[in-house]
């Protein structure tokens, strides 16, 4: 479950990225129950893109900021207080670490629900159940 991180350049101190990426992912295992899943841990992904300045738009005008996007199966990120928590607490974490650089207001997030049957984990294609299921394992 990709979660991708874009930052114009120099919205987080040099070498944050990295923290920014594991904090983030930590609260999206937490938020789903799933902290120290054996399976789903190593499959909660996340990269980040940092973006030269003037190279991100807002209204269609330069704007230094930060992205969040997930890319989840449809159970994932599916309750309306699960979304609201982990989406204020990534903002959270992305303000905390841009120590005053970005405010709230220039932190963008959403989620995207993928079509069931598309998460390859393990070189194999799962369906939503299956998924659930691997899961439950760990």
């Amino acid at each position: 479950m990709p979660i991708t991180i874009t930052l114009t350049e120099g919205v987080l101190p040099e070498g944050q990225e990295a923290v920014a990426a594991a904090r983030i992912t930590e609260a999206f295992l937490a938020g789903h129950g799933l902290a120290g899943n054996a399976v789903m841990t190593p499959n909660v992904t996340s990269h980040v893109t940092v973006l030269p300045k003037g190279h991100a738009f807002a209204g269609g005008k330069p704007v230094e900021g930060a992205w969040i996007e997930t890319k989840t199966p449809s159970f994932a990120l599916a309750d309306h207080e699960v979304q609201t928590a982990f989406f204020h607490e990534a903002t959270q974490i992305l303000l905390d670490l841009s120590k005053g650089k970005l405010s709230a207001d220039r932190i963008w997030s959403n989620g995207v629900h993928t079509v069931d049957g598309t998460w390859n984990l393990n070189g194999k294609a799962m369906t939503n159940a299956e998924l659930g299921e691997a899961a439950s394992q760990g």
